[in-house]
């Protein structure tokens, strides 16, 4: 039942996300756009690897990627296709097709079917999700916690609570040795912290300032989802042990 609905749940996604990518592929770009300095490979690669995923598992909801068979190429050609269509006719309306743009979507398309070919639905998107923070939080060559502050921190907020979401269930799912208290606490902070420390640490490198409202909405996210899972877990199993009295 669970499979069932995450599979029709995917689709829904797969129909809103593709719908929202083609209307702004061709609407004249957004001034704040153009003031973030948004590179357009970084964001086709982002959004052809998201694209990749939810079709794929819309096609294949529990397999993984397996190139002897025709379905990957059916998704390779089918994206390819759509993106180099997508960016010719984007003249339509006043923006420029470029080459390096198509390449972009190709190789956010194969990085997608490489990783699916090892990993399967929730480890895939845990994986996709990581990447997409990372992504837009520093591939862009101004500061959006500068340009878009509230913004920033709100998008900061919900996306590191649902990279920890995802990470809480693949411990739930992978983790064949039952572990509790500290060590469990350690576990499911370990992934969502990393991450986090991951792109702090890359952006010191590149230049960006230390934003502290932006680092304790990011931690304030990953703590209260790691805590109310942890006491949602404690109260099932209590309530479960009352009903065996």
């Amino acid at each position: 039942m669970v499979k069932l609905w995450r599979h029709r749940i995917t689709i829904i996604l797969l129909i809103l996300y593709w719908l929202t990518l083609f209307i702004f592929a061709h609407i004249p770009m957004p001034q704040y756009v153009q003031k973030a300095g948004v590179s357009d490979k970084s964001l086709h690669f982002l959004a052809y690897l998201t694209l990749t995923f939810l079709l794929w598992f819309s096609i294949r909801p529990d397999e993984k990627v397996n190139w002897r068979k025709s379905a990957v190429w059916w998704v390779f050609i089918i994206v390819t296709v759509y993106g180099a269509v997508d960016e010719l006719v984007q003249s339509l309306v006043g923006r420029t097709c470029d080459a390096m743009d198509i390449a972009a979507n190709v190789t956010g398309i194969l990085t997608g079917l490489l990783l699916f070919s090892f990993f399967t639905f929730w480890s895939a998107a845990l994986l996709v999700t990581g990447i997409v923070i990372f992504g837009i939080t520093n591939l862009l060559r101004a500061n959006l916690a500068e340009l878009l502050p509230v913004t920033n921190t709100i998008f900061l907020f919900f996306a590191y609570a649902f990279f920890s979401a995802l990470w809480l269930y693949n411990m739930h799912l992978y983790t064949h040795q039952k572990c509790t208290g500290i060590k469990w606490f350690a576990i499911a902070l370990a992934a969502p912290v990393g991450l986090l420390i991951t792109v702090k640490i890359f952006s010191t490198i590149i230049g960006r300032h230390f934003i502290t409202p932006d680092t304790i909405a990011s931690l304030g996210a990953i703590v209260t989802v790691v805590v109310a899972v942890y006491l949602w877990s404690s109260y099932n199993k209590s309530g479960f042990r009352n009903r065996n009295l």
